[in-house]
């Protein structure tokens, strides 16, 4: 409910609506939702990358990116890594994917 307005205002507030106006509300929620998933999807396949936007969860990558930070990323296999730029990898039995800077390359 919305501040200073109990909940079942906002019901009566939906029975009062006629359906064509129901209707309209309906599909337009639909059309956002939508069109969030078509950009989403089509953000993954220009990237390449799973994730192509992540969030700065601690502050280990200081004083470049802050917590709550959005990074935009990308998955170019032709691209070499290097010192620092900034990778994205899973570990085996974590959901959420550890974004970190490269600090130095080791080559055999």
């Amino acid at each position: 409910a919305l501040p200073g307005r109990p909940a079942m205002d906002l019901f009566g507030d939906l029975r009062r609506m006629n359906k064509r106006q129901l209707y309209y509300q309906v599909l337009n929620f639909a059309m956002i939702v939508s069109s969030a998933l078509m950009i989403w999807k089509g953000l993954i396949v220009i990237t390449g990358s799973e994730s192509p936007i992540v969030v700065v969860l601690s502050g280990s990558m200081e004083p470049a990116f802050h917590r709550g930070d959005l990074l935009f990323l990308t998955n170019f296999h032709d691209d070499p890594i290097r010192a620092g730029e900034i990778v994205v990898f899973k570990v085996e039995g974590r959901d959420i994917p550890i974004v970190h800077r490269v600090i130095k390359i080791h080559e055999k």
